[in-house]
């Protein structure tokens, strides 16, 4: 019997982060505003007011330059828009990446495209990176390669990515979409002509993202024209109250991104006894460079999709390494990239703490953990009992 909504355990920020406190109430003050952000009267630059006190507060979260940051309506219209700029010769980005860049990156054609492999660490070959680098092209190119990954946790090596593209002229894009609030990030460092972001991946709504323009970061052909909006070059009258839930979670995630100490230690509470439980459980990537927030976990024989549907109807949101957008459960291109094989990426789960996550939460998970993963085979029914 599933559990009503008070008494469930929710371990899927990396999906989606519950709404902070501080974010709905930016949201509720700002849908009380009757102006339109472009209206030069007092009710428009109130709403007017709300937006650019939230670029500020983004820009704040990745040390960034206020005129920088662009709003749209999320990371993947985000990664959209860079990834399908007329001025690229050629594009590669990393086997790992976000289907919001690989898809746009795969459309462009295979003379324009490049998957650059990473290495069974989940890191991107940066030897196959400068070799492609040192390729002759004319024109413009495009490097994307994301800070975090949302289902292992690993983080790339994105200053030395970003060095080496600047040493052979190229331009890089970072999808930090994991990363924003999870680690320190410094834009303006960084030197990545493009950063993308997603406020409900920090607890902020759902429905608005950024990008951030830096070294090279010229936009040339916006998705959406037919107004004025964000210095023209995202057309649309502008979402107050997504804006303002996003620059308020914004500040409170910049702090955490600076101590994650509470986090890991949930983090690796969970790892250590899952393992003590089941000998069997692997880690991926526990060797690698991590957000503190992220464990995937694979038990082999034991199907991911049964297992979280099992874990559901105990109470607990975790997903599948390999969930996809349809809901359903596919084969992982991350941990196929990595060189997993079939039968562990089959049983791969992911578990991600935030800001809402406790002790009483990872006990939770762990005490269902141990009755889920029995060796012996038992209904799900039997499992959650």
């Amino acid at each position: 019997m599933s559990k009503s909504a008070a008494d469930r355990v929710f371990l899927d920020h990396n999906a989606t982060s519950p709404l902070r406190p501080e974010a709905r109430a930016g949201v509720v003050g700002a849908l009380g505003l009757a102006g339109n952000a472009s209206s030069v009267h007092a009710e428009g630059r109130r709403a007017r007011g709300l937006i650019e006190d939230a670029r500020a507060a983004v820009a704040s979260l990745v040390g960034a330059k206020l005129r920088n940051v662009i709003f749209t309506s999320g990371a993947s219209e985000s990664n959209n828009t860079v990834i399908a700029q007329p001025r690229w010769a050629h594009v590669a980005v990393s086997a790992v990446e976000h289907p919001s860049v690989i898809e746009p990156a795969k459309r462009l054609g295979g003379d324009l495209f490049t998957a650059l492999p990473v290495q069974s660490d989940g890191q991107i070959d940066l030897e196959f990176l400068r070799g492609w680098l040192e390729r002759p092209c004319d024109g413009d190119r495009l490097v994307s390669v994301q800070w975090a990954n949302g289902e292992t946790g690993i983080l790339q090596p994105v200053q030395e990515v970003a060095d080496l593209v600047a040493d052979h002229g190229a331009f890089l894009h970072v999808d930090a979409v994991q990363a924003a609030g999870r680690v320190e990030i410094d834009a303006l460092k960084l030197d990545a002509a493009f950063i993308t972001l997603s406020s409900h991946k920090i607890g902020g709504p759902q429905g608005i993202g950024a990008i951030i323009q830096g070294r090279g970061g010229e936009l040339r052909r916006p998705l959406s024209v037919g107004g004025g909006q964000e210095n023209r070059l995202r057309a649309g009258t502008e979402n107050v109250a997504g804006c303002a839930g996003f620059g308020a979670a914004s500040l409170v995630a910049a702090k955490e991104a600076r101590d994650q100490a509470r986090i890991r230690a949930l983090r690796d509470r969970l790892e250590a006894e899952v393992k003590a439980m089941t000998p069997g459980a692997v880690v991926i990537g526990e060797d690698s460079l991590r957000l503190a927030n992220t464990s995937a976990i694979a038990l082999a024989g034991k199907k991911a999709e049964t297992s979280v549907i099992a874990f559901d109807l105990a109470g607990i949101a975790i997903s599948a390494g390999s969930a996809c957008s349809s809901g359903k459960v596919a084969r992982s291109h991350v941990l196929a990239a990595m060189g997993m094989d079939e039968a562990m990426t089959q049983s791969a789960l992911r578990v991600s703490l935030g800001w809402s996550s406790s002790d009483n939460d990872v006990s939770r998970f762990l005490e269902v953990w141990g009755t889920v993963m029995k060796k012996n085979s038992v209904g799900i029914a039997e499992a959650i009992a």
